[in-house]
């Protein structure tokens, strides 16, 4: 059976009236979560892989998709309301959308946003349908040696390719490992600490519950400052037809370069958005409304951010890859249903994976129909009072970690991984490869086993494939250009009046 005869399989389990309402709570769950700053779509997942035990797996998975697909666009509203960013990707949409929003042109810039974010998630989701099995097709040739290179490469992506400080994204990364070994999966008791009760490691669940919700809560709880909310009005989003014309454009140049580093192990959306932003600056007919609120400045790095939402399940299917956290708590959500993740995820379960990429198109739908007459709703729902919002969070939080195994000792567990969670933000270190780490070091430790036993312990065997040879060599000058370009870095400038002061 072909691609397009799977894919019209999957739209005929997709349109169910069970799976067409799990599509509808994602996108519309997925959007309000994306509007409420500091609660992000990783965090929703994680509250709601306990609750999904009870129901299929294609209902949750494409509730999860919706939740993405929603996420990624609700934060575009705080970033031109308030100028708050719901994600990190929404960032750049800040600098245009809000002056648009102050200038009285909320509802272009939101409408922009909304159809933008179409654009891209329906070009960049029949892109994944496209690239996806093939990628899976070439992954599962790969032997052992190969699938710990590439696993080796989405670590080393995640930490020393993305964030700020890469000490700290290693640190994160170690802490990740090191949770992930907890147990006796080799038949030595590894970090258990004499306890029965961690010989089969800590459920992942709990960990991304605590990590994600619980140290998101008590971060917020410790820096909550209650002042009302300036929230500009907003009517219903329209767009005349100059905003129109200059918009189509930036829609379609910000999927161009949205998808493919959404795709790439060391992608993500910040840089994409971030490019998409110069390049329309660049090439605008009025770059003086730059810094004003320039509509393409909104347009672009939206389209930009919601393609490199569908590029990122790129990874995340063909090879079992995440490079996003939000990406990570779904490939927990395949594990959590026994589902094995990785090129042969296409083979396994083709009837899932088919329903999955068809509720994207749904989903994507949904969202612009629904959205755009919700706008005003959205706005009204930043009012929610913070104390009630992270209360919430904290018992539901709970209330599913305990439900994992009803055992006492994972709120013992969730506590304790809360509080690193809480420390981690302290200290500016990067959720993202301490989820990675607890997601892909078991997986790692099994590869890399598994080719040792076939070579009879010569380490020789870990270069012994193509493909893995290309990986160490694309981390090996990935490494050099890091250490140029922070030799090249020029010493601080240091102002002796201060020193002196």
């Amino acid at each position: 059976m072909g691609s397009f005869d799977l894919l019209m399989q999957g739209f005929e389990n997709a349109l169910t009236p069970t799976n067409l309402l799990y599509a509808v709570i994602g996108v519309l769950l997925g959007t309000a979560v994306g509007v409420l700053p500091g609660i992000g779509p990783a965090m929703t997942l994680a509250l709601l892989l306990p609750i999904t035990y009870s129901v299929s797996p294609a209902s949750a998975l494409i509730m999860f998709a919706g939740i993405y697909y929603g996420g990624m666009y609700g934060g575009s509203t705080t970033s031109i309301l308030l100028n708050t960013p719901g994600e990190s990707s929404s960032v750049v949409t800040a600098i245009e959308g809000n002056k648009m929003a102050k200038r009285g042109r909320a509802a272009q810039a939101l409408a922009t946003a909304a159809i933008g974010s179409f654009v891209a998630g329906t070009i960049g989701t029949a892109l994944l349908v496209l690239f996806a099995p093939t990628v899976a097709d070439q992954v599962v040739k790969l032997g052992n040696p190969s699938n710990f290179a590439l696993m080796v490469l989405a670590l080393f992506a995640v930490t020393a390719v993305l964030g700020n400080s890469r000490l700290r994204g290693f640190i994160a990364l170690f802490l990740g490992l090191t949770i992930g070994l907890i147990g006796t999966d080799t038949g030595q008791p590894r970090l258990t600490f004499g306890s029965p009760l961690l010989a089969d490691g800590i459920d992942i669940v709990v960990v991304a519950v605590a990590i994600f919700a619980i140290g998101e809560a008590l971060w917020v709880a410790a820096h909550l400052r209650r002042r009302p909310l300036d929230i500009i009005p907003v009517g219903q989003p329209w767009m005349s037809r100059e905003d129109w014309g200059r918009s189509w454009k930036p829609w379609l140049r910000g999927t161009a370069l949205g998808f493919p580093f959404g795709a790439l192990p060391a992608g993500g959306a910040e840089l994409p958005t971030f490019i998409s932003y110069i390049s329309e600056r660049k090439l605008s007919k009025k770059p003086e409304e730059f810094g004003h609120g320039a509509i393409e400045g909104v347009a672009g790095p939206e389209a930009a951010n919601n393609a490199s939402a569908a590029g990122t399940l790129v990874p995340l299917l063909a090879i079992g890859l995440p490079t996003t956290a939000t990406a990570a708590v779904m490939l927990l959500a395949f594990q959590s249903y026994g589902i094995e993740t990785g090129p042969q995820l296409f083979d396994s379960e083709p009837i899932l994976v088919w329903t999955l990429l068809a509720s994207l198109f749904i989903g994507n739908t949904l969202l612009l129909v629904l959205n755009l007459p919700l706008a005003p709703v959205w706005a009204k729902l930043l009012q929610i009072p913070r104390p009630y919002l992270y209360a919430g969070i904290l018992f539901f939080a709970s209330l599913g970690a305990y439900s994992v195994n009803f055992q006492w000792f994972d709120l013992l567990i969730l506590l304790v991984i809360g509080l690193l969670g809480l420390a981690m933000r302290r200290f500016g270190l990067p959720v993202l490869p301490l989820i990675i780490g607890v997601i892909l070091g078991p997986k790692m430790e099994y590869q890399l086993t598994q080719a040792l036993t076939i070579s009879s312990g010569d380490i020789s065997t870990l270069w012994s494939e193509p493909v893995a040879v290309i990986v160490y060599v694309v981390i090996a000058l990935a490494l050099v250009a890091i250490i140029g370009l922070g030799l090249r870095k020029p010493a601080p400038v240091v102002d002796k009046e201060e020193v002196s002061a």
